[in-house]
């Protein structure tokens, strides 16, 4: 197939994803440039193992990993997006939820399977049915081949309907609100499609018929253009009282069968305390196992008694497995919206409060990642069965996360989750910050990135003893310095966040008790986008939009199995310093993903550390010695004193001596 692609820089980019339990990157969009190096690496690949077979999982990691800009994508260009999945067997998790995610971002899925795949799985996951081929094995695939290559050649021909769906896609992230009005020569679902939610669409038979459609278009205007900061706010009901929607989504598994009646209580107490009216609160709630179910939606009832009937009335579901990050995208894209009763585009606040007994069977950081980047507040509560990590994961903050010993405890935390809900729910008013003394403190935050794979496992206690004697410098308090320790291998796993700790005796405790990860490959690429996209943020503690350095040090062992230099780049732009040291096994890759080769340092093992730990030190010091403070910015902008090389931070290590 690669052959016949023209691939170059300005043309074809080809990308190769394995999966079986989860999903691994081959290579990405941009990793290549030439037909060559594509072909070599693919004549390279090695079968991956391992099970079960999680479809959704891997088509969501190629929504969330590989078609981005900084994976190479070209999608807001109008470059088209196709998707050929090979899979041999039935998935394990739910595949409808990312491959209609997929499809919405107006990516084209061709399937093919063999003997052993679920035909209609398949053609559901596919762009049209029609884009569905089946082989009896995998060998006989060049019977096959010209069939593929006529279905990319048509969906070429017909390429505007690509671009359409592409651009529609790329301006509801932007957050335009798109109102489509067509005529009888128009393509209503297509329509449907380009506009924000499908409601926002109308067709009328004849354009002379547009006066009918005017008061309703005019009405859905003033319903979404309400102010959310009013410029001159005038004290009305409608703008400072407190409005939340609330979505509940409950483990409605094989493993909550006993314990479903309490959850089922927990949410009616919840509710009970709610102010239920068409402009104040809503509630939704889903249930789910193997794949998600609604029960109603946020604008399903406009009364607190038709709510509690509901909820009164809910039975177990049952089902296995438990795909928890399948029900979070399912909620993210079916229940966090206009058309479902939500208030987002009017700045009302969006809350999930999680209910989990088990560990999730498929993954949950790329849908929790989403919730959070469309500003979804998820508090999760999990028992005995549940894995506390998994739920500080998804929870907005790792302090909304919750455990009881059974759900039959859930009365013991109401109260602390009502008070916190409340709080996060209140009126937000913006006020200018009056300088402190405090402000002109340096402060900095710091997460120190350790290589955790197979390769480092006698060397670790070195670099645990390496955090230990840095943060020792540091001055960390609720305002000073912050810090974060995340790990990696294949994957990364964060041991604390940036807020999870104030003090540094607490810090400390935690370094010391850090244990070799293990694992392979070492994937420093997806080590490096997961802090920049799970770390430095503002859920996590990240001061970046107060201006405050952010920092990350880096220590790499060996060589990367997947690309660096994307990542390494997302960080910088976002005005992250990337110091790092390597071993003689990494250190050339460790200076291409250092903001500055002199910002890396080289040594033969990590057992050599000590002997460079005044060093890096006085390296710390003497690149961030000469800087003025960064410019506080605002939500999601930053400026030209944002990268280090432009406004060479602020002397944020000038307590380290």
């Amino acid at each position: 197939m690669v052959e016949r692609l023209n691939v170059s820089e300005n043309r074809d980019r080809v990308s190769v994803v394995q999966y079986s339990r989860d999903p691994e990157a081959h290579f990405y969009l941009n990793t290549y440039s030439r037909k060559e190096d594509v072909l070599d690496e693919v004549r390279g690949l090695r079968h991956k193992g391992g099970r079960p077979l999680n479809t959704g999982a891997a088509l969501q990691y190629v929504r969330d990993n590989v078609f981005t800009a900084s994976s190479g994508s070209r999608r807001v260009e109008g470059v088209p997006q196709l998707l050929i999945l090979l899979s041999g067997g039935r998935s394990f998790d739910n595949v409808d939820t990312p491959a209609s995610s997929l499809k919405e971002l107006g990516v084209l899925i061709f399937g093919i399977g063999s003997r052993s795949s679920d035909s209609r799985e398949l053609q559901k996951i596919s762009h049209e049915p029609s884009y569905a081929l089946s082989v009896s094995d995998f060998a006989d695939l060049p019977s096959v081949q010209q069939q593929i290559f006529s279905n990319v050649d048509k969906v070429f021909v017909e390429g505007t309907s690509i671009t359409t769906t592409t651009i529609a896609s790329s301006l509801k992230e932007l957050g335009v609100l798109t109102f489509g009005i067509g005529s009888r020569g128009s393509d209503s679902r297509e329509l449907q499609r380009i506009s924000y939610d499908p409601s926002y669409a109308v067709t009328v038979s004849d354009f002379s018929e547009l006066p009918n459609v005017q008061e309703k278009l005019l009405a859905s205007l003033q319903a979404v253009a309400i102010p959310v900061t009013p410029t001159s706010p005038t004290a009305t009901a409608e703008y400072t009282t407190p409005r939340k929607d609330v979505v509940f989504l409950l483990d409605g598994s094989d493993g909550t069968r006993n314990s479903f009646p309490a959850m089922r209580d927990f949410v009616q107490r919840v509710v009970e305390q709610f102010d239920i009216e068409a402009n104040k609160d809503r509630v939704s709630v889903v249930q789910y196992s193997r794949d998600a179910e609604v029960h109603f939606y946020l604008n399903s009832y406009t009364t607190k008694e038709e709510i509690l009937d509901r909820v009164r009335g809910l039975k177990h579901k049952g089902g296995r497995p438990l795909n928890t990050g399948a029900a979070l995208q399912y909620v993210r894209d079916n229940v966090f919206t206009a058309s479902s009763g939500s208030r987002r585009l009017e700045a009302v606040p969006q809350i999930l409060i999680l209910l989990s007994g088990g560990r999730s069977f498929d993954d949950v950081d790329a849908a929790a990642s989403s919730l959070k980047e469309l500003g979804v507040l998820t508090f999760g509560i999990g028992s005995r069965g549940s894995d506390s990590r998994e739920l500080q994961r998804i929870s907005y903050d790792p302090n909304y996360a919750v455990t009881v010993s059974d759900f039959s405890e859930l009365p013991n935390v109401q109260e602390k989750l009502l008070a916190t809900v409340q709080t996060v729910a209140m009126p937000v008013t913006p006020t200018s910050p009056t300088p402190t003394a405090d402000d002109g403190v340096p402060r900095k935050d710091v997460v120190f990135l350790l290589d955790g794979s197979d390769g480092t496992r006698n060397t670790f206690p070195a670099m645990r003893d390496f955090v230990q004697r840095l943060v020792e410098q540091f001055n960390i308090e609720a305002n000073r310095d912050r810090v974060s320790v995340v790990q990696y291998g294949r994957d990364a796993e964060v041991n604390f966040y940036l807020n999870s700790y104030t003090t540094k005796g607490d810090i400390l405790t935690s370094v010391r008790g850090l244990r070799h990860r293990g694992g392979r490959p070492l994937n420093t690429g997806a080590a490096l986008q997961y802090v920049r996209d799970n770390v430095f943020t503002a859920s996590a503690g990240s001061r970046r939009q107060e201006g405050v350095p952010q920092i990350l040090i880096l220590l790499s062992g060996g060589r990367s199995s997947d690309n660096v230099d994307v990542p390494a780049s997302a960080l910088k732009e976002s005005g992250i310093s990337i110091f790092g040291i390597g071993t003689r096994n990494s250190s050339r890759e460790v200076q291409r993903i250092a903001n500055d080769p002199t910002y890396a340092q080289s040594i033969n093992e990590f057992s050599d550390l000590p002997s460079v730990q005044q060093q890096f030190i006085s390296s710390l010091n003497n690149v961030l010695g000469e800087v003025k403070p960064m410019t506080p910015t605002g939500p999601g902008k930053t400026d030209s004193h944002t990268s280090l090389e432009n406004s060479k931070l602020s002397a944020s290590l000038q307590s380290v001596p």
